[in-house]
């Protein structure tokens, strides 16, 4: 297999991104085809979906070797589970698997048609290998059960981020940024009240600290 994609967005690094997609609506990404496969017609009927699964390389987390147990950071770092009962980046393949909001398609000069999607969990120039619409009928599951995650189901957290640091932003990464920080990114096992972390994301680089669950930014600088 070779990718047909790479995802454009503004996480370059692995920090920050959110642990499963559409936890963040605001947090946009762009999906651009490779050449070969920038033929519109690969598109028709799209349209008509509301949201798409992508198929993805953890590109970060390759490995010769594999474990059979990993320590998911839901469970602060030190519980092994089964690499298979959950989705963790260190798998015996390292593929990933998406749910977005299909926002539409756009005609870029240079890229050709490209896809806006909302609630990404991929980094910036993440390979894509497949694209396939989300079925409602068949995809949704009420009635299911979530393991151990229906346990230790994180809440959001508060975001202060001072006015005169907010105007660094710019005005329409605000929202996913907010989102992005209620998250809480940082790993679980990490509650030092006075470390300060972090994160680089739209071409600036976030400093911020938790603490009684809330997120202050610090410092916002360019990258």
């Amino acid at each position: 297999m070779k990718p047909i994609a790479h995802m454009e967005n503004d996480l370059d690094t692995k920090f920050g991104i959110p642990r499963q997609s559409g936890l963040v609506e605001e947090l946009l990404g762009t999906v651009v085809f490779e050449p070969e496969y920038r033929d519109e017609q690969a598109l028709r009927g799209l349209e008509a979906f509301s949201h798409i699964w992508l198929l993805w390389e953890f590109s970060e987390a390759k490995r010769d070797t594999w474990s059979p147990t990993v320590r998911p950071p839901r469970l602060g770092g030190n519980t092994r589970m089964g690499v298979f009962a959950t989705r963790s980046p260190f798998r015996p393949n390292p593929i990933g698997l998406s749910c977005v909001k299909f926002i539409g398609v756009q005609r870029d000069p240079q890229k050709g048609n490209v896809l806006r999607v909302g609630g990404v969990d991929l980094k910036n120039g993440t390979p894509i290998y497949d694209i396939k619409p989300y079925l409602s009928y068949t995809d949704c599951h009420p009635e299911a059960t979530g393991g151990f995650t229906d346990e230790t189901a994180r809440q959001t957290l508060s975001v202060v981020i001072p006015s005169d640091l907010e105007q660094k932003i710019p005005p329409f990464q605000r929202k996913a940024l907010y989102g992005i920080l209620s998250q809480d990114p940082r790993p679980s096992y990490q509650q030092d009240p006075e470390r300060i972390y972090g994160m680089s994301y739209g071409g600036s680089d976030i400093r911020f600290r938790v603490s009684n669950g809330r997120v202050m930014v610090v410092e916002v600088e360019a990258d």
